[in-house]
């Protein structure tokens, strides 16, 4: 294939994309028509707008946020006798660990999908609060307070999905003054 013929990523640069491409290879970046120009303030405006939804990395999110919360909320517990993440203290360890799950899918996730992590740990929210609302045992807490703790859980979630695509996407670059 000609060099001529391939398609430069607007986004990371990648050069190497086959015409006719939807999504960069390399980021994951939708590629658009060569014939739409954009001036460098809509480039940087645009920098950390998210492009749309992707459904595989949806599943991927809900797979590490399930893993993460399953391994250190639930088992855990199981191997260290000593830890004991029943009800609300089990809610407690949630929020930080689904931050570190937004936190990893931001930063392998190709192209700019932080929506992803968060939807996934609202699926993986909902066993999990009733799970540790049906294993209190001492020390009670009322459900809506399950529902409250989820909900900072979730948009810590988010947070931690944005950062993790700062971190992927590098400083932004210097403007032209």
């Amino acid at each position: 294939m000609a060099s001529g013929n391939l398609v430069s990523c607007g986004a990371c640069g990648f050069d190497k994309n086959p015409p006719g491409s939807q999504r960069c290879g390399s980021c994951g970046a939708k590629i658009e028509a060569l014939s739409r120009a954009r001036s460098r303030e809509e480039e940087l405006e645009r920098r950390y707008q998210q492009e749309g939804v992707s459904v595989q990395w949806l599943f991927i999110a809900i797979v590490v946020q399930g893993v993460l919360t399953a391994a250190l909320v639930f088992g855990l517990p199981r191997l260290v006798t000593l830890l004991d993440f029943e009800g609300g203290n089990g809610m407690i360890v949630c929020v930080p660990v689904w931050f570190v799950g937004g936190l990893l899918v931001g930063m392998i996730s190709p192209g700019r999908t932080f929506v992803e992590p968060m939807v996934a740990s609202l699926i993986v929210a909902i066993p999990s609060a009733f799970l540790l609302v049906q294993s209190q045992t001492v020390r009670t807490m009322p459900t809506f307070l399950y529902v409250i703790m989820s909900a900072i859980g979730i948009m810590f979630t988010l947070i931690g999905a944005y950062i993790g695509e700062r971190i992927q996407l590098g400083p932004p670059p210097k403007t032209a003054e």
